[in-house]
């Protein structure tokens, strides 16, 4: 496709684990991070940003886009001496709707484009190298490929490349992705405080019992079909005795909301790693007498697509 000098990398945000599929489920949402780049012969790297993290993220080697360009790079080659970001962020950070991934997969992206490679062809590097930096491919293949994904890793076979500095050496990456069912109107209610995942994750036992276990199992078998074919079926498949329990503390005011909602009939799981809330709504409405203070909501449509790419 030859090797342009200029590529423009639309990417959606994403809700991850969707309530029992923890670090398996994943869902593209219509809210979008924009990152232009071009390549240059000058040697370094500038970065502009705008909206979200404008300000507060840094403008330099370490930020998230440039180092998925980098890993990128690293794998598929033909690197450019010098690299000019601009980046128009709408997906809020540390909130739970996968800005990080955003990042790697817009970042990776447009480093594979600017190598002169196929993106629809290199749908595995993608996903390893964007997968690899978060640890799991939830976020990322989601917002790579758009809809409802489910994603498994495997023991590491000898890939095809090595993908250097990826953040992951035990195994590699796997995602099918399932298109969703049109009934289907996501609702987000985004939290006014942040939450790292890394917190979280602190908050995670490192054994559950097996009867939780087993719940947690049926019920992420059955958020496939709900959420593809059997709509009506969403509240008992967001159920979850595996992850959301043992977070409460870390945004005691989201679980209460999901309660609330919950009680109300509506489908509703913590997104992510939090504290942003995830309803599945048939109508877009949120139920007179829920209590949404403190909370920004917003209806978001299913992205379809994944990230989109044009090449200037």
């Amino acid at each position: 496709m030859g090797r342009p000098r200029e590529v423009r990398v639309q990417v959606p945000a994403s809700s991850a684990n969707l309530g029992p599929g923890f670090d398996s489920l994943g869902l593209a949402l219509g809210l979008y991070d924009d990152v232009e780049v071009s390549a240059s012969d000058t040697p370094g790297v500038t970065v502009e940003m705008l909206g979200e993290g404008a300000g507060r993220v840094p403008c330099d080697e370490s930020h998230l886009v440039v180092r998925a360009m980098r890993v990128a790079f690293d794998a598929v080659g033909d690197a450019p001496a010098g690299l000019r970001l601009r980046c128009h962020n709408a997906i809020p950070h540390s909130r739970g709707l996968g800005s990080s991934a955003a990042a790697a997969v817009a970042g990776a992206v447009a480093a594979i484009v600017l190598a002169g490679r196929d993106p629809e062809l290199e749908r595995d590097t993608l996903l390893q190298v964007t997968a690899g930096m978060e640890g799991h491919a939830d976020n990322a293949a989601a917002s790579l490929f758009g809809g409802f994904v489910v994603a498994w890793e495997t023991d590491s076979t000898a890939p095809d490349r090595e993908l250097p500095s990826s953040g992951n050496t035990a195994g590699r990456f796997h995602a099918v992705r399932l298109d969703v069912h049109p009934g289907i109107r996501p609702l987000v209610f985004v939290a006014g405080t942040e939450s790292l995942t890394a917190t979280t994750r602190g908050l995670l036992p490192e054994r559950v019992p097996l009867s939780d276990a087993a719940f947690t199992g049926s019920r992420t078998a059955l958020a496939v079909l709900a959420f593809t074919q059997r709509p009506e079926l969403l509240l008992p498949a967001t159920e979850d005795r595996l992850h959301q329990p043992y977070r409460r503390p870390a945004y005691p005011e989201s679980a209460l909301l999901v309660d609330s909602l919950r009680a109300r009939g509506v489908p509703a799981t913590i997104s992510g790693a939090g504290p942003t809330v995830l309803a599945l709504t048939s109508d877009g409405v949120v139920p007179d007498g829920i209590d949404i203070g403190g909370f920004t909501a917003m209806e978001l449509p299913v992205d379809a697509v994944g990230a989109r790419v044009e090449v200037g």
